[in-house]
């Protein structure tokens, strides 16, 4: 959500009373997610629930969107294009755990202003970004790459190896999607890589230029 949005008093409650539920919500996605994906045994006689669970947390993400945008104070349009990841969560399960990240935003030393609690937080936000995304592309690349013909991705091992030489541009090509589903995570997981990589090279600049001016200032004195 963007800083320069208006969100409104009775969007504001909503969120608020939400915050919580929501973010355990996304835990409950994101290991039952991972059970489906990693233990798929069709004649598991948990599956049905699993899958039902899966579908309660889609719901739960669906209707909060929807309310969110029902009670935003400047029009749908405007809550949609401030809020894109949300919308992509109702869609596509590797953006929904991506609310676990706002959990960070309660941690006291994050509020800071400080040149350095910015630059820790951005280096803790782009972390934990990398891991739960890097780790949701691998678990939905698997899930659609495994039994197709021809496939090189059919385990969860070659699936991380992949989405890891992927966002690191490496691409030594022993494993590769087969899927247009897959090459679709591939698409998203390089625009991924693109945002986290931006991000470490601002933090580092952003360090190396403080500490430039801090030296130059001590040298004045």
């Amino acid at each position: 959500m963007s800083t320069k949005e208006t969100i409104g008093p009775r969007r504001a409650a909503w969120e608020k009373a939400t915050a919580w539920p929501m973010l355990i919500i996304a835990l409950v996605f994101l290991i039952a997610y991972s059970i489906h994906v990693l233990a798929p045994d069709e004649a598991d006689p948990w599956r049905p629930l699993l899958v039902g669970v899966l579908v309660l947390c889609w719901a739960a993400f669906a209707i909060d969107y929807v309310v969110r945008l029902a009670l935003s104070p400047h029009g749908r349009w405007a809550f949609i294009r401030h809020n894109l990841a949300d919308l992509a969560a109702v869609f596509l399960p590797v953006f929904r755990v991506f609310r676990l990240m706002h959990g960070m935003r309660d941690i006291p030393y994050f509020r800071r202003r400080s040149g350095d609690a910015v630059r820790t937080r951005l280096v803790a936000y782009a972390a934990t970004f990398a891991i739960l995304y890097v780790y949701m592309i691998a678990l939905a690349e698997l899930s659609v790459e495994r039994d197709a013909p021809g496939a090189t991705i059919t385990s969860f091992g070659d699936a991380v190896w992949w989405a890891c030489v992927t966002m690191a541009t490496v691409g030594y090509g022993d494993t590769y999607p087969v899927t247009v589903v897959g090459r679709f995570f591939a698409v998203l997981l390089m625009i991924g890589g693109i945002a986290i990589v931006g991000v470490a090279s601002a933090t580092v600049i952003s360090y190396v230029n403080e500490n430039v001016r801090s030296r130059h200032h001590d040298e004045e004195d």
